[in-house]
């Protein structure tokens, strides 16, 4: 009986977590593929490192 119960949840579940994973995957695809340039905080700057040699 706890089989045949288990089995009944896992299929009302699945969509619903094959909706979520779509969600997911719309996301990730959509951060991946903007093309704006990454925020930085106010005032923080790059500065190269400059090595000296003895």
């Amino acid at each position: 009986m706890a089989a045949d119960t288990a089995i009944f949840v896992s299929k009302r579940l699945q969509r619903a977590a094959f909706a979520f994973m779509c969600l997911f995957a719309a996301q990730l695809v959509l951060g991946v593929a903007s093309c704006e340039p990454e925020q930085v905080a106010m005032g923080a700057v790059r500065v190269p490192i400059a090595l000296s040699h003895p």
